[in-house]
């Protein structure tokens, strides 16, 4: 071997064991060994930032944007309320939410299907009084489903095209993937609706909401300020240092008829009431030590609880100030990080009241809490602002936005837009980057995506993903190491029929989805497929179809996927559960895709 091909053989198998590891986000994986490719020589400098300009890149960027565009003029959320009435069955129930999203995805980004879905999800989970657990992994499962059906539903199938385009002269058409994507979806939809969610725990499928889960008005007390205390005349910002070291938290003051529910610059007086959101114990030493009364009416101190006091249910929200349900998405800057380094109060003018993490609420300190991509968050704030800081704050709401008023020129410009990009490309007048890539400058020039929503709206460990694996995916080419391993995988299959091959690339391909991002999965194996299809004399074409259905099919994993991990908190699920409905779908979607394949693009 030469000395690129061993430089090469030594970097995929590093970068595939950081992405399985996880301890560091896959955008800084790709970027780390981006830069070590061209250090050692084997991505020339000049080319080691054009892949943040390729083709691909500009596409899912853009289609970020028109998802952005097109949720914000409202087109998206009249289409989501349409599923709301069909929830008398479970399986009626899934198969609309799953299918509704499944069709969306194949238009707009499948994660941002799914973060539309979620709180439609959840309303009528509650409604119906079923198990979120039951809805969110089909709903998931159902938005990667979707995204195979055309070009712009999900990256692999925009990168898979592209490449197509760089080494055989024509990239696949918006529609080139829908024989075989659609027929795929119709049959996962089926599927999950059907025989799915029957696959998952029985524990998981009565499990409790989040806001059941975490039940936080158990845990705040009414409490009254006497003349006498040393607290008074103090402000709530003060008193932080001494309610964090008894893990509490002050989440209003009642004043009079007053209720204060935004309390981090409010001076305390005599005869206040604090609500205190703390445990039984933490309650009692916090009232002793800060010389508070607690309210008789509110509180039972019997012998079977030792004595110690039992926190009142008390309203935690006003007309002004409310409460909301979160979840911290892979893009957030809460990943990571301790609640105590956030400063929720101070910074961002919010409470944390608590969270709850794969079904299990936390009761320890919350200063110490890491954030993790999943975890549900219960916040307290103004009610006008609250919103656009969970925004800001990089998390979704569980909650449905109401619908925009007075948008309906917005909403018929944005799909106009939109459908008007779609046709230029489809008919060959534009490229589909330039069309798409229009598209989201007329809906930023319209302020339908104001300009301030603008970088927000794009994912940007995603972009910086691709942009750093595609001179690795080139590196792969130019060092030969893609033919040295096709020459090894065809010299394996010696003996063995085309068919056997292609199938073998095609589980490759999903196995190594599941346990890195579905992205990276397409870089690296759309120039291998290309190789073995040379090498065996026959056409690149199916073999590049299976890389691309293949690569979105991440279903055994909450890791493989961002929608996976986006649903894991809010449903409650243990990594363990996802292969239970994940692999009898995976051995379904072979065992359908591969004649489909056949079938639509001969050998």
């Amino acid at each position: 071997m030469t000395y690129e091909q061993i430089v090469v053989f030594a970097l995929l198998p590093t970068i595939f064991a950081l992405f399985v590891w996880g301890r560091w986000r896959h955008d800084v994986v790709a970027f780390v060994t981006l830069i070590a490719a061209v250090v050692l020589g084997v991505v020339p400098g000049e080319a080691a930032f054009s892949g943040f300009g390729h083709p691909a890149t500009i596409t899912v960027a853009a289609v970020l944007i028109i998802s952005r565009g097109l949720s914000n003029a409202g087109a998206v959320d009249y289409f989501a309320r349409l599923v709301r009435p069909a929830t008398g069955s479970t399986v009626g129930h899934i198969a609309v939410l799953s299918g509704a999203a499944a069709i969306l995805s194949g238009f707009i980004n499948n994660v941002g299907a799914v973060a539309l879905f979620m709180p439609v999800a959840m309303a009528t989970a509650a409604k119906a009084k079923r198990a979120a657990a039951v809805l969110l992994m089909p709903l998931s499962f159902g938005s990667i489903l979707g995204g195979m059906v055309t070009l712009i539903g999900t990256p692999p199938n925009i990168i898979v095209a592209a490449y197509r385009g760089e080494a055989l002269g024509k990239p696949f058409g918006l529609f080139d993937f829908t024989p075989v994507g659609l027929p795929l979806a119709i049959a996962g939809v089926a599927f999950v609706a059907l025989i799915g969610w029957r696959l998952l725990p029985a524990s998981r499928r009565a499990a409790r909401s989040p806001a059941e889960m975490i039940d936080i008005e158990n845990y705040v007390a009414e409490t009254r300020v006497p003349e006498e205390s040393k607290i008074v005349g103090k402000s709530v910002a003060e008193l932080d240092e001494v309610t964090r070291e008894n893990d509490a938290l002050i989440v209003g003051v009642i004043r009079g008829e007053k209720r204060i529910l935004a309390v981090w610059r409010e001076r305390i007086r005599a005869n206040d009431m604090l609500l205190i959101e703390a445990s039984p114990e933490a309650l009692g030493t916090l009232v002793k030590e800060l010389g508070l009364k607690l309210v008789e009416d509110a509180v039972e101190a019997t012998e079977e609880d030792g004595g110690k006091p039992k926190p009142s249910r008390v309203s935690i929200g006003s007309d002004d100030v409310s409460v909301v349900e979160a979840v911290v998405t892979p893009g957030s800057r809460l990943v990571n990080r301790p609640a105590g380094a956030v400063h929720f109060r101070s910074r961002y003018g919010i409470n944390l009241l608590a969270v709850a993490r794969s079904g299990r609420p936390f009761r320890d300190s919350l200063a110490s809490f890491e954030f993790q991509t999943g975890d549900v968050l219960l916040l307290q704030g103004d009610r006008d602002r609250l919103p656009e800081i969970v925004a800001q704050l990089g998390c979704l709401p569980l909650a449905e936005r109401a619908l925009p008023i007075g948008r309906r020129n917005a909403t018929v410009f944005a799909l106009s837009v939109f459908l008007g990009a779609i046709l230029l490309a489809a008919f060959g007048i534009l490229d589909f980057p330039i069309a798409l890539a229009g598209a989201a400058a007329l809906m930023v020039v319209a302020n339908v995506v104001p300009p301030r929503e603008l970088y927000e709206s794009i994912d940007w460990p995603v972009i910086v993903l691709l942009g750093a694996m595609i001179p690795i995916g080139g590196a792969l080419e130019t060092s030969g190491v893609t033919e040295l391993l096709a020459g090894w995988i065809t010299g394996l299959a010696a003996g063995t029929s085309i068919i056997f091959v292609l199938g073998l690339l095609f589980v490759v391909t999903m196995t190594l989805s599941d346990v890195m991002n579905n992205a990276a999965t397409a870089v690296i194996a759309a120039p291998l497929a290309v190789a073995i299809a040379n090498g065996l004399g026959v056409s690149p074409d199916p073999f590049l179809m299976a890389v691309a259905v293949g690569a979105s099919c991440a279903f055994l994993t909450p890791i493989g996927h961002q929608n996976n991990t986006l649903v894991m908190g809010p449903g409650g699920y243990r990594f363990g559960d996802y292969w239970r409905m994940g692999l009898p779908l995976e051995v379904m979607i072979v065992a359908l895709g591969l004649p489909l394949i056949l079938w639509a693009w001969p050998l």
